[in-house]
């Protein structure tokens, strides 16, 4: 299933009519987004470098369709919170919520700094962070 075709779904549905993106996560799509769809994942991270000029940054409310690495739809999520902090500053709640691995704040410093480090070519504990909670509305 499309993106479109989801989220006028999702639309129909609920009878809620609001903007939104579609978006796959960088590292592991298929991973993230069946742990997404499953709701063990209820947050992501980003760095704040990897938004280009004039590309927004998420904000509360806002409803995203979460694609696979083939484009197709897996689920909804709605944004609930977003935060910007250094990299030292997130928290282990924050790294729990990203439902990976073994949920620890050590194990998501470790993963992260690896796939920030090859995305940028630099991570130290003051690159900022742009960590996002959601909830899945559907799928």
């Amino acid at each position: 299933m499309t993106a479109q075709e989801m989220f006028q779904e999702f639309s129909s549905s609920t009878r809620i009519k609001a903007d939104w993106q579609a978006w796959a996560y960088g590292s592991v799509p298929d991973k993230l987004a069946e742990l997404t769809r499953l709701g063990i994942k209820t947050a992501t991270a980003s760095a704040l470098e990897d938004y280009k000029e004039g590309e927004s940054l998420p904000k509360k409310g806002d409803y995203s369709v979460i694609l696979d690495s083939k484009d197709q739809a897996v689920c909804i999520i709605r944004t609930l919170d977003v935060a910007i902090r250094p990299f030292k500053d997130v928290s282990a709640e924050h790294a729990y919520k990203e439902g990976e691995g073994d949920r620890s704040l050590e194990s998501w410093r470790k993963v992260h700094r690896q796939v920030f480090q090859a995305w940028l070519g630099h991570c130290d504990d003051d690159t900022l962070i742009v960590c996002e909670s959601f909830e899945k509305v559907w799928g």
